[in-house]
């Protein structure tokens, strides 16, 4: 198959073999024809429906893209999104086997429980805290089927935005018990600092995320639904973990707890 021959169910395929094997492939912007992100949706929105199909249970959605200096490499001005589903939890401080993942990498978030259903064609603060049922520390670990990570905004949203697994902490935490647009964020391995940030690196606040998240769905006929979890965005920069030996990754967030990603 030559370049720029590939449809979007042959791209949808191509990245389900790419996981199905773990193994990376080459990056799809170049080979399917409308390689817009009406196209690159359509191409994730075939591979969740092949999940559910499979019997995957769909849980909730992840948020990425929500850091300003991301957006401008990309040249894209919205976040974009993903699937969770209940086979991508881990629990908290559970090993992940290596060989679950291709070229994983670690960041730190807010997780929202919704509790209430978010229908509406433009939400509000109002009705978003109204809907959260309470919130978590979440580390999401994001991975790629496109090798070396050599990702457009096309590549990324069509291989369901760069997901993998995610952990979420266990001590759950109402909305309005702590300043979610103010909170600070340190994760560690070991002694090292390797990431820290706060919630105003995640598009100014993680409540904007969730509201364009909730929006988006609105229009696309898929609202937001009691018991889904929203990863938002991460709270500092990305960390690549090191396939060749165990690593522990802590991450704490202010007036949330802490979270630990194991790796065996």
């Amino acid at each position: 198959m030559t370049n720029a021959q590939l449809s979007i169910s042959d791209a949808a395929a191509l990245l389900r073999e790419a996981a199905r094997q773990n193994t990376p492939i080459a990056p799809l912007r170049d080979r399917v024809p409308s390689n817009d992100l009406e196209a690159a949706y359509a191409v994730q929105a075939e591979n969740t429906a092949c999940a559910v199909d499979a019997g995957r249970r769909l849980v909730g959605r992840k948020i990425g893209l929500t850091a300003p200096a991301v957006q401008r490499q990309l040249g894209v001005d919205q976040p974009d999104f993903g699937m969770l589903f209940a086979d991508m939890a881990v629990g908290d401080g559970e090993p992940v086997a290596r060989g679950r993942l291709i070229q994983p990498k670690v960041e730190a978030e807010i997780a929202l429980v919704i509790g209430k259903p978010l229908a509406f064609e433009r939400h509000t603060y109002a009705d978003l805290l109204g809907a959260i049922e309470y919130c978590l520390p979440a580390i999401e670990i994001v991975d790629s089927r496109i090798a070396d990570w050599k990702i457009s905004l096309f590549d990324t949203i069509a291989d369901n935005a760069s997901s993998g697994l995610f952990v979420l902490g266990s001590n759950p935490v109402r909305a309005g018990e702590f300043d979610i647009a103010n909170c600070a964020m340190q994760m560690r391995e070991g002694e090292a600092v390797v990431s820290s940030g706060n919630a105003r690196m995640c598009l100014g606040n993680p409540l904007n995320a969730a509201i364009w998240l909730a929006d988006m769905l609105v229009r696309v006929g898929q609202p937001l639904q009691p018991g889904d979890i929203v990863l938002t965005g991460a709270l500092g920069p990305m960390v690549t973990v090191d396939t060749r030996r165990p690593q522990v990754f802590a991450a704490q967030v202010e007036g949330l707890g802490c979270v630990e990603a194991h790796f065996d």
